[in-house]
């Protein structure tokens, strides 16, 4: 059964996003309790995937200087010029702004290394820098806000969520994989539980990606026509990020492993730890928050997409492809 559910990977994400939107659109009352688990959900998954990377590589990729600067400069420099113009589009309306912004301006540091390990990516580098990009993102968030949407709208967004975010989806499960590994030297019970984790990734995904869509697909159905200016904005950007990770790899002369994990950073947004931002702004910009579900909607189905595309386009080092 395992084996055939990693071979069909794709029809099954789909098959999961799909059923999660049935369910919600069929059973609106259950989005609450599909909100609910999502955090749960999302922290399983992530306490898999870092049980399946050697914490021994992690310690070797933060020394990796380079890679640290590909997705620096990808991320705080490329990627805002491209938010700015993307972002243009909808400064009529301020609620979309914000909200467009909250999301495009944050890479992700959750389930990105997901994604990057079923590439084929160097997902413990991703891991390593993971805490960078945090902290990165909390410095340089608020300036790209004022510049962006003004100085005003810096009085009205909290920051407590991002650190909440980092000790559920990367402080807490990578930790207790840390404590599986190395229990998993002297314990056959260790052992049993990372290989289990293991063959059960796409579940595990899959099941979230289902969780994710239910709880989420009624608040954009209920704001449909107001969101619909956001969508191409978000289908561009999965189509232009990687292009320009593409080329920062070149330029930072990665190798593909290496070049798939920028990829997948520059293209994958932090959706699920600034939403809480979103909500708790008030209500002339209530919108902002489903903009933000709207674009955890769309990068779910781009990511299922760029798990197949992104190894094809980057087959071997993107340094020897120019």
């Amino acid at each position: 059964m395992i084996a055939w559910v990693n071979r069909w990977q794709i029809p099954v994400y789909i098959g999961a996003m799909m059923a999660g939107a049935v369910i919600g659109l069929l059973a609106p009352w259950s989005s609450a309790f599909l909100e609910v688990l999502v955090t749960p959900a999302l922290m399983v998954l992530l306490f898999a995937t870092f049980l399946a990377v050697p914490f021994a590589t992690i310690g070797r990729a933060l020394k990796d200087v380079r890679f640290l600067g590909a997705v620096l400069v990808l991320n705080f420099l490329l990627v805002p010029v491209l938010v700015f113009g993307l972002s243009r589009f909808v400064t009529h309306d301020r609620a979309l702004l914000v909200g467009v912004l909250l999301v495009l301006l944050t890479p992700c540091i959750d389930y990105v290394v997901v994604f990057t390990r079923l590439a084929g990516g160097e997902a413990s580098r991703l891991l390593a820098v993971s805490p960078v990009l945090m902290l990165a993102q909390l410095a340089l968030l608020p300036v790209y806000l004022g510049l962006f949407a003004g100085p005003a709208i810096l009085d009205t967004v909290e920051i407590e969520p991002f650190v909440v975010a980092f000790l559920l989806f990367i402080a807490l499960p990578m930790g207790l994989a840390a404590v599986m590994q190395t229990a998993a030297r002297r314990f056959r019970a260790a052992r049993v539980v990372e290989r289990t984790m293991d063959a059960a990734m796409v579940p595990l995904l899959a099941l979230t990606l289902a969780v994710i869509f239910g709880a989420q697909i009624e608040t954009v159905r209920a704001h449909a026509g107001a969101l619909l200016p956001v969508v191409p904005l978000y289908v561009v950007f999965l189509v232009v990020a990687p292009m320009l990770a593409i080329l920062v790899a070149r330029v930072f002369r990665q190798d593909a492993a290496t070049s798939r994990a920028t990829v997948f950073s520059g293209a994958t947004r932090n959706s699920l730890v600034v939403l809480p931002l979103a909500l708790a702004l008030p209500e002339p910009l209530s919108l902002a928050a489903a903009a933000i579900v709207t674009q955890t909607l769309v990068e779910l189905v781009g990511m299922v997409v760029l798990v197949q595309v992104v190894p094809r386009l980057v087959r071997r080092d993107v340094s020897a492809q120019f």
